[in-house]
């Protein structure tokens, strides 16, 4: 699996990043890199701020200080418009995966493609329908309605959706949770296809140890709004500090 970023551009890079709700302050200090084709696996206990820093990352909250810079474009001074632009670069895999229940499977892909690929034409964009589904491995799905689909066939649909648009980089905010063994250990493996397939550079925001470890190329761990420990994951797997063995162990 790669690790090596030498001579790799960055495609993210997180400075000094601070966030916090009144009060309570989420993000103390934060700053990572991101490189173009790696998985890059943000772990840590519930609470640490892992999905806020990716809503930081895209705009959806804003920053109290600190820097995000996405392909060399700041997102924190960075217009609507200019914001919008950078956005279709990047694919979002939240949570709940959030389908459109009045759709139809193929309605809910077509949805962000008739939007941002405009100049497709019906033949083409049912082409790129057929061939999300058939890269998450439900092609036979395209016309059903998502309340007939399990959990796990949801969020590869949503997957299905998002890689519709040929995101540059995709973020993935804990896609195993709330899933069954087998299920869990079928969209990490996906999330490795995904990778390979679309040369896509990866955030996967997860407390899942065997997501991480099936996925990671590098990984960073989150802990009281801090970098506690960033490195491979061997590098994890062979450390004492009782944090990261309270993971792996």
């Amino acid at each position: 699996m790669m690790t090596e970023n030498t001579n790799r551009k960055k495609v993210v890079e997180i400075s000094n990043l601070k966030k916090s709700f009144g009060a309570d302050l989420i993000l103390k200090d934060v700053s990572l890199s991101l490189f173009e084709g790696e998985n890059l696996v943000v772990l840590g206990k519930s609470g640490t701020g892992k999905s806020v820093l990716i809503k930081c990352l895209v705009g959806l909250l804003p920053t109290d200080s600190g820097s995000i810079t996405v392909f060399d474009e700041n997102m924190t001074s960075a217009s609507g418009e200019k914001l919008a632009l950078i956005r279709e670069k990047m694919g979002f895999l939240f949570q709940g995966g959030a389908l459109y229940d009045s759709m139809t499977v193929k309605e809910n892909i077509e949805f962000p493609l008739r939007r941002i690929k405009k100049e497709l034409t019906e033949s083409q964009i049912e082409e790129k329908v057929k061939e999300v589904l058939e890269n998450v491995g439900l092609a036979d799905a395209i016309n059903k309605m998502p309340s007939e689909l399990s959990g796990g066939m949801r969020k590869r649909i949503s997957l299905a959706r998002t890689l519709v648009i040929d995101p540059k980089i995709m973020l993935y905010d804990e896609p195993t949770t709330g899933l069954d063994p087998v299920t869990s250990n079928e969209i990490s493996e996906l999330i490795v296809e995904v990778q390979k397939k679309y040369k896509t550079a990866s955030i996967i925001i997860t407390h899942d140890i065997k997501c991480a470890q099936k996925t990671a190329n590098r990984i960073i761990m989150l802990n009281d709004g801090l970098v506690f420990k960033e490195g491979t994951l061997n590098e994890f797997e062979a450390s004492n500090e009782q944090l990261i063995q309270s993971f792996f162990n």
